[in-house]
């Protein structure tokens, strides 16, 4: 499982979630303590915006905690948006192209979790992209794949909505190809303007997710673990919610898949 951390607000130092927390996320790279695996060696990367629509990205292969530049880098861009990934694979190769956070056009995304069968899964999955998202996919993770899923059904346009749809479809075809199904899905996604995230899961135990306040004038990060031990600063995310952070603040509201294992699937895949 990997680790992340986002952040939107008033301008901000990278830093300031990546390598100076105590708990940060350089940190948890060596020492994640909320996770499968406490350690996140497999790479790392962020996105950020400033001046362009666009993001700007930094990904390598090396681990967090032994980049220099990522220290350096994080100590001197300040910016309104970001994202900050460290991976630990559990589809694909330690490649940068599997780095994450991962962009297209405007759009950047991140991801902690998997989905089970991926490697039978894969071909028809990818089959579904449009000549447009095919050519965009670089990688081969399921992150990524499931991202420019996500841009092909509409996320653009309603960001929530369009994963929605991807996951349930994902899903659904896990089901009908193999018997079962299981996604594990904690993503940060943004557009440049609003940042979202979602914490779900087909069973009970959906990676983890919190949110605290960050910055000056009511900035908040999103984080697969606190960055410090002020338990009153952080609160967890429920699984089967979606976080958007805007101009109108911090706003939570309940996520489930559409097209999603009907109850009887549900039952027969437990018993």
């Amino acid at each position: 499982m990997c680790r992340w951390a986002a952040y939107r607000g008033e301008p901000l130092f990278i830093e300031e979630l990546v390598s100076s927390p105590a708990h940060s996320l350089i940190e948890q790279s060596v020492c994640a303590t909320r996770a499968k695996t406490s350690t996140n060696a497999d790479g790392f990367g962020l996105a950020w915006y400033g001046n362009r629509p666009e993001p700007g990205r930094f990904r390598d292969v090396l681990p967090a905690w032994s980049d220099c530049n990522l220290k350096s880098i994080a100590r001197q861009i300040s910016t309104p948006l970001f994202l900050a990934h460290v991976r630990a694979a559990t589809h694909g190769a330690t490649r940068r192209d599997n780095c994450h956070p991962f962009v297209h056009g405007t759009w950047s995304f991140m991801h902690n979790g998997q989905v089970d069968h991926f490697d039978r899964l894969r071909r028809s999955l990818e089959q579904l992209l449009d000549d447009e998202h095919f050519s965009a996919r670089s990688g081969c993770t399921d992150s990524e794949l499931l991202f420019l899923l996500a841009m092909q059904y509409g996320m653009q346009e309603r960001p929530l909505e369009a994963m929605a749809e991807v996951i349930g479809y994902v899903e659904k075809l896990s089901y009908d190809m193999i018997g079962s199904a299981r996604v594990r899905f904690t993503a940060a996604f943004s557009d440049g303007k609003s940042l979202y995230a979602v914490r779900y899961s087909t069973d009970a135990f959906a990676p983890t997710l919190y949110a605290g306040p960050m910055g000056p004038d009511g900035g908040y990060c999103l984080v697969s673990e606190p960055l410090n031990d002020d338990t009153e600063s952080w609160v967890e995310i429920p699984a089967g919610s979606a976080v958007i952070l805007s101009d109108d603040g911090l706003n939570v509201a309940n996520f489930s898949p559409l097209q999603s294992l009907t109850q009887e699937q549900v039952l027969e895949m437990a018993g």
